[in-house]
């Protein structure tokens, strides 16, 4: 493994080898636009904690509470931008024909940042899923009017489309990434803790199957040491970096390519 705040050619050179990129993201993207995670003892809210109010139990006990939560953090996410890592991240989708996009984060700031499918493996918070049809739908609405909001066609309650806490991740969503991570020759792991799982396996299945798997967070993780890199920083710093120089190596990659086709050809004629 190699560490480091830097950014090698080694590095840019096999990355900009690459055929079919994935970028698995997770908190830490978010947390630059300044949208909190929730975790730890900075995550509190009334004295709670995300474990205890992101369940299906805490729902049942007291949706209002819940959605309490929810519509504060919509405000939030709402007045939030994209940073430069999400824009980053956007435009690496010039460069990589069919780049995979997977993430953890449930704000839905990669879309507008200008990602166009992202793979959301654990929901959105723009959209909302009522609890008797199970029908999912877009739900923007921030301070809500009503809460709990309900549905209009049946009038059941209505619950962010999010995963909680002993739910499953959706099965379209998890197939997908997981066929992505397989059939991949190069990762870019931005932002994630690595210990929520399923989701967190992803990374080494890329690596299992021989694809250069670089990590860019600003603290280490349990996979640190099992993958070829980690750039330690911001990813708003690094990956705007990263990006450029990986697009100007592949440009001039592919002048050099023509250069020399366009020589092979004149030599034959």
């Amino acid at each position: 493994m190699e560490l480091s705040s830097g950014i090698s050619e080694d590095l840019v050179a096999r990355l900009s080898r690459a055929e079919h990129l994935v970028v698995f993201t997770g908190a830490g993207v978010s947390q630059e636009s300044g949208v909190p995670t929730f975790r730890g003892p900075e995550g509190l809210w009334r004295n709670h904690t995300s474990e205890e109010l992101a369940t299906a139990d805490a729902f049942e006990r007291d949706p209002e509470l819940v959605w309490d939560w929810y519509d504060y953090r919509r405000q939030i996410i709402a007045d939030a931008e994209p940073n430069a890592a999400h824009r980053a991240i956007a435009e690496l989708e010039d460069i990589y024909e069919g780049l995979k996009l997977i993430t953890q984060n449930v704000d839905g700031l990669h879309g507008r940042a200008g990602s166009s499918s992202p793979i959301e493996l654990h929901g959105n918070i723009w959209r909302a899923r009522c609890t008797r049809e199970l029908t999912v739908r877009q739900f923007l609405e921030t301070p809500l009017a009503q809460r709990p909001p309900r549905c209009e066609a049946c009038g059941a309650l209505l619950r962010p489309d999010v995963v909680w806490f002993g739910e499953p991740l959706p099965v379209k969503a998890f197939e997908a990434s997981r066929r992505a991570a397989e059939s991949c020759d190069a990762m870019l792991v931005v932002g994630t803790s690595a210990v929520v799982r399923p989701a967190a396996s992803l990374p080494l299945v890329a690596k299992h199957n021989g694809a250069t798997v670089v990590e860019i967070n600003t603290g280490y993780t349990p996979f640190s040491v099992l993958i070829d890199a980690t750039l330690m920083g911001a990813a708003g710093g690094i990956l705007p970096e990263l990006v450029g120089r990986i697009a100007e190596r592949r440009d001039a990659e592919g002048r050099l390519e023509s250069t020399v086709r366009g020589g092979e050809e004149r030599g034959s004629s």
